[in-house]
């Protein structure tokens, strides 16, 4: 990287770049009072998610692991008017919360939080087109199952955004199964003739692949 991203770097780039607004801050402030408050996309990742939607013209979007919302509010945020976005969600007491942080952000109607096991969930649906952008952020060891099974339900064009592909630097060095599969997935991908990829040194790393 042709600069080094300090604290104050960070800030910088959330303040002018993410246009955080009070529906999205109070969110970020609610969720960093609960347990395991940093599994929340912080600003400058938010404010990208919405940005690639829009850059891709997806209609039909797919997120999995939504936690308080935040995330969901931002992918909803890029959709069109008609658009639709189905997040999979394993806690029903996560999913209570982003219904909620949802509808004040004014985007419910073109949201469903499904709640259950993102794989039973996917395996149920024909392979066809179903998604055209999909977000991978839940338990990293399943995130190779989740890809393989998103990306058959995905037309030419296609995004699949792979959360974490960083893992805080643990990927260079695997020490467990969680960062070892998450290096494995990041190998696969780079390898995969089924698409493109680039792997974005943003937040805690975000991997990217269009399927051609």
């Amino acid at each position: 990287m042709k600069s080094a991203i300090t604290p104050e770097l960070v800030e910088y780039a959330v303040r002018f770049g993410a246009r955080q607004d009070d529906v999205l801050d109070r969110v970020q402030r609610e969720t960093a009072a609960m347990p395991r408050a940093g599994m929340i996309m912080p600003p400058e990742q938010g404010a990208l998610m919405t940005m690639l939607v829009r850059i891709a013209g997806a209609r039909r979007a797919l997120e999995i692991s939504t936690f308080t919302g935040y995330g969901a509010i931002c992918l909803a945020r890029g959709l069109p008017e008609d658009g639709t976005l189905l997040c999979l969600e394993h806690s029903e007491e996560y999913a209570a919360i982003a219904r909620r942080n949802l509808e004040v952000a004014g985007v419910a109607e073109r949201v469903e939080v499904r709640v259950g096991p993102a794989a039973g969930t996917l395996r149920a649906m024909p392979e066809e087109p179903l998604f055209d952008f999909a977000f991978l952020d839940a338990d990293k060891e399943s995130n190779p199952d989740y890809y393989e099974l998103v990306l058959a339900r995905m037309p030419p064009g296609g995004l699949v955004l792979v959360d974490n592909a960083l893992l805080g630097g643990e990927v260079l060095d695997p020490p467990g199964d969680t960062a070892r599969r998450t290096h494995e997935l990041n190998v696969s991908i780079s390898n995969d003739q089924r698409v493109d990829c680039a792997l974005l040194p943003l937040a805690d790393g975000i991997l990217v692949a269009r399927k051609r």
